[in-house]
């Protein structure tokens, strides 16, 4: 990539830059609950949770995950379903388990201790560039950048840095750029205010340039350009797919249900067996059909529970949940990782999406 020069600064600049932002961080921080009795095993569920998700979401997570994993050890004993009721709700179920097989990676090879580089905490599993360098800043005090989204505003703001943020080749120069920006001392607090200053002043929309301590050095204000800054590619469209649900009783009154495989969306968690829809298909055919690949089994399908809306990251879909009774067969798994016949009670200790939770919260209703 050809080198884009809008991002030199003087030198007396980029040390003013990093100053004012320090000073700002230490008298405007918000009161966090891990930024208290701050160890690396908490930073690192802090980081994990702070993935695509708002600070206010996160907040009673967090403290209820403390509660019941309150270290590395804990975590590391509790069974994965545990750690998903837990983290129901939050959403990304890939970082719950990826949390939790990393924490019994750590019993078995650290001795239950968080590497306290940044290179070795690249090896832990699901911790990527970003959050090793916010452990190993924060709680190690490494000499590292930690970039994320709100990071990356604020550098393409300051610096007029009119390039497509989403690639590659421009991430790795605002890692450059924020490295550095990085103070000798206080790697980790230059992280958290850069963030910061991009969750609360220099956001998405609306920023509060009257109010950001780097207003002097940034050329996005300055131009008038700080709405359109930084650039990304346009956004395709959303796929919307209509979907089906089982809720099938069995006849002692059980609920039939399944778990995702692991290596699937919401891998983990437990549903009412169904899928999506084929093109000329009718919903009692489409959820016949799911049944019986999912499970071997031939149901019956009855009356309409519901019909529920819901959206994802990449994609939205349209739910049909209906009443069913098995016609024929057994069930076995063909593509799930396990299946239960539960009780109306019982359904509400299982981790579930939050579309499966709404139905179960009706059939517990029932």
């Amino acid at each position: 990539m050809a080198q884009n020069r809008t991002d030199s600064l003087a030198p007396e600049a980029c040390g003013g830059f990093t100053q004012q932002l320090l000073d700002w961080f230490e008298t405007h921080a918000r009161d966090l609950p891990w930024r208290h009795d701050r160890t690396p095993y908490r930073v690192w569920v802090a980081e994990v949770m702070l993935q695509q998700t708002q600070v206010d979401t996160v907040v009673p997570y967090y403290k209820r995950f403390l509660e019941r994993f309150p270290s590395v050890d804990a975590l590391a004993a509790a069974e994965l379903e545990d750690v998903l009721v837990v983290w129901e709700g939050l959403g990304y179920y890939a970082r719950a388990r990826r949390l939790h097989q990393a924490a019994r990676q750590l019993v078995r090879s650290h001795a239950g201790c968080l590497p306290e580089s940044y290179d070795a905490l690249l090896e832990v599993p699901g911790v990527g560039a970003y959050t090793a360098g916010a452990i190993a800043s924060i709680a190690f005090g490494e000499l590292v950048p930690a970039v994320d989204g709100n990071a990356r505003r604020v550098l393409c703001r300051v610096f007029g840095i009119r390039e497509d943020v989403t690639r590659s080749p421009v991430q790795r120069r605002l890692r450059e750029l924020a490295m550095g920006l990085l103070p000798d001392e206080g790697a980790g607090a230059f992280n958290e205010g850069l963030i910061e200053l991009g969750a609360t002043v220099c956001t998405p929309r609306g920023p509060k340039c009257d109010l950001c301590p780097l207003v002097g050095l940034c050329r996005a204000h300055a131009a008038g350009e700080q709405e359109a800054l930084p650039v990304r590619r346009p956004n395709r469209g959303v796929p919307h797919y209509v979907v089906t649900a089982a809720v099938t009783v069995g006849a002692d009154g059980a609920i039939l249900v399944a778990q995702r495989n692991l290596d699937d969306m919401l891998g983990g968690l437990w549903e009412f067996p169904g899928g999506k829809c084929e093109d000329g298909e009718d919903l009692p055919s489409c959820l016949m059909r799911e049944i019986d690949e999912e499970l071997g089994v031939e149901v019956e399908v009855g009356e309409k529970l519901a019909a529920m809306e819901h959206a994802y990251t990449h994609f939205r879909i349209t739910l049909h949940a209906f009443w069913c009774r098995l016609r024929h067969g057994q069930p076995r798994c063909l593509d799930c990782a396990a299946f239960r016949w539960v009780s109306r009670s019982e359904l509400e200790q299982l981790p579930m999406s939050v579309v499966d939770r709404k139905i179960a919260q009706m059939v517990v209703a029932t």
